[in-house]
């Protein structure tokens, strides 16, 4: 049965079975927050579509073994394909009690089978999550401004909604950064804006290069091999990574130079680093030494070069050098 996402409320008891799928990352992870996890909270379990795959047998002893302390349970499952519609399939014919499941897709085409299975069953339910339309970010931002009491023209709204692509999740975290802005600045414009928020990067682009500089090559190659880069998309790549490396730079530079604290470092940089993304700048600054991060910004910039000279290998250049940047020995 397919159901708006502004209707699901009236849904949540209707069945033990729903398929979130759909670009709006944000809208997704709003809705089983609010309208789920919220009735769950400690007896919630998360999986990936991979770790199911690679350990059916474990998948299904968890979820059907019953505890005397938990009466309800919430299984949340991500990034799922069609790799997994015969395990869907067997999911929904146990029919297993006191269990909701939440299954969570990417883009899901007209002929996928499990789309169309969630789609015609009266007892499942499939929500599909597009990208927000202008007006309902707009709707989003100002809320969030006038319940935080900050003065801001709709002109850097604007901006925001122009630079979010349609997703709410973009828009929700650098409304977080303004907010924590705003806390020593009475007076934010649009110059603040500009250089306080990145909308235009790609959160999962993002990612990958935060696990890089964080010599994370496990979840490096991950990430990879789940997605299908194109010319574009390498080049946006390597913005961010030079972006995010001089930024490493002028932080290593603080400490080493002006022998300042790490931590004061990181909580007095500007533009602000958002308290999320603390913890993995610091495990970056503990992880290059300053002469490697000023030789890793001449590597991307030759690394830019060598892709738009060859365009047609220009993905798989970037992905051997991000793959052997992560796997470099600490200092």
């Amino acid at each position: 049965m397919i159901i708006k996402s502004s209707d699901l409320k009236k849904f949540t008891k209707k069945s033990n079975f729903y398929l979130f799928y759909g670009e709006n990352e944000g809208l997704k992870n709003e809705l089983i927050k609010n309208e789920f996890m919220t009735k769950y909270t400690n007896n919630i379990y998360k999986y990936d579509e991979k770790e199911i795959l690679e350990n059916i047998d474990t998948f299904f002893n968890s979820i059907t073994s019953k505890s005397f302390f938990e009466k309800e349970k919430l299984i949340i499952i991500s990034r799922i394909s069609e790799k997994l519609n015969s395990i869907i399939n067997e999911i929904i014919e146990k029919n297993i009690e006191n269990i909701r499941f939440i299954f969570i897709a990417k883009i899901l085409e007209k002929k996928s089978k499990i789309r169309n299975l969630f789609e015609k069953e009266k007892n499942l339910i499939c929500i599909p999550c597009y990208l927000d339309a202008t007006w309902m970010l707009n709707q989003v931002a100002t809320n969030f401004f006038r319940t935080k009491k900050i003065s801001i023209s709709q002109q850097i709204i604007n901006t925001l909604i122009d630079r979010c692509r349609g997703d709410r999740q973009n828009l929700t975290k650098e409304l977080e950064k303004i907010e924590m802005y705003s806390k020593n600045n009475n007076r934010i414009g649009l110059d603040e804006i500009l250089k306080l928020t990145n909308l235009a990067e790609n959160y999962q682009e993002s990612e990958l290069i935060d696990n890089c500089l964080g010599k994370n090559s496990k979840k490096v190659s991950t990430i990879l091999n789940e997605n299908i880069y194109t010319l574009e998309d390498s080049i946006l790549i390597i913005r961010t990574f030079l972006f995010k490396t001089k930024r490493l730079l002028k932080l290593k530079k603080e400490i080493v130079e002006n022998k300042k604290n790490l931590d004061y470092v990181i909580t007095n940089f500007r533009p602000p680093i958002f308290w999320k993304d603390k913890e993995i700048v610091k495990k970056q600054l503990n992880s290059w030494s300053l002469s490697k991060i000023e030789k890793l910004i001449t590597d991307i910039n030759n690394l830019e070069l060598m892709c738009k000279k060859k365009t047609n290998s220009s993905t798989n250049i970037l992905s051997d050098f991000i793959i052997s940047t992560s796997s470099i020995v600490s200092n």
